[in-house]
């Protein structure tokens, strides 16, 4: 399934990269293999019914599918070899990561989809979850879009800590892999998408864990932590409160009509 790549290299490139240890691998994956995955993926439309649609002002314009049951047999299979072990101990000489761990769940990966006009802003990722006590160390986007033009936008963006200069960017053009180390100064994000109507924005995204903590965490957990770019001031003094009011207004309505519900269930079972 994958290309040959060279483990001595890739772990010399990451080690160095700036602004944090990051690679890129094109192509990543056996020309025609990669080609297969990317003509398996399902429209926007039918992949909404199955997954998640974003609609926030820092993240939408996308759908996400992470449950593998619902995979077609390409994607099924990439989702395997990259959580194999062989590809796993691979990961762990580039990186120097010991102890990586795939997430069976795929919580927040899996296949992306984006139309035009979507967007994702700059961030860095939740850091801990809770419900396995594990850390999250890597970051692998694999994207899947056959002659993407450059000024379609849609490209990941490598960001400096403080969000004031922008240091790489890639477009997410066929069979191209960017792997990257996540921790409180990855922040990175996705460019508008400016593509036309019936174009979708394809990449396949894989996240992996340690039981371990990082030597230099702080010990505080987070959820994503959005940045404003510099030409975004708006977004960070209106934009960003407004939406995090809303999450957390959202969050808390959710639990509250679980909690109704489970007590109504209960209430009835023990009549």
């Amino acid at each position: 399934m994958f290309a040959p790549y060279n483990r001595e290299r890739l772990r010399q490139q990451f080690s160095v990269a700036d602004p944090f240890p990051f690679v890129e691998i094109s192509p990543f994956l056996e020309p025609e293999v990669a080609q297969t995955i990317a003509d398996s993926y399902p429209s926007i439309h039918d992949a909404a019914q199955v997954g998640k649609r974003y609609k926030w002002m820092s993240e939408r314009g996308k759908v996400e599918v992470t449950d593998v049951s619902v995979f077609p047999d390409p994607v099924l299979r990439l989702h395997n070899a990259l959580t194999d072990p062989s590809f796993l101990s691979d990961l762990e000489f580039i990186t120097g990561i010991s102890g990586l761990l795939a997430d069976p769940t795929l919580n927040g990966g899996g296949m992306h989809m984006t139309g035009s006009r979507g967007r994702l802003d700059v961030h860095v990722d939740f850091n801990f979850v809770e419900e396995t006590q594990l850390h999250r160390r890597l970051n692998l986007l694999l994207y899947l879009n056959e002659d993407w033009q450059k000024d379609w936008g849609g490209a990941i963006e490598l960001w400096n800590p403080d969000v004031q200069q922008l240091c790489h960017s890639f477009s997410p053009v066929m069979n191209r892999c960017i792997i990257f180390a996540t921790s409180e100064m990855s922040f990175h994000g996705v460019s508008m998408v400016s593509c036309p109507p019936d174009v979708i924005r394809k990449s396949y995204a894989s996240y992996f864990y340690t039981k371990e903590a990082p030597e230099d965490w702080d010990g505080v957990k987070h959820n994503t932590v959005f940045k404003p770019r510099p030409d975004e001031q708006f977004r960070a003094n209106v934009l960003y409160p407004m939406e995090r009011t809303w999450r957390k207004a959202s969050k808390w309505t959710t639990r509250a009509v679980y909690n109704t519900n489970k007590a109504i269930t209960d209430w009835f079972r023990s009549s």
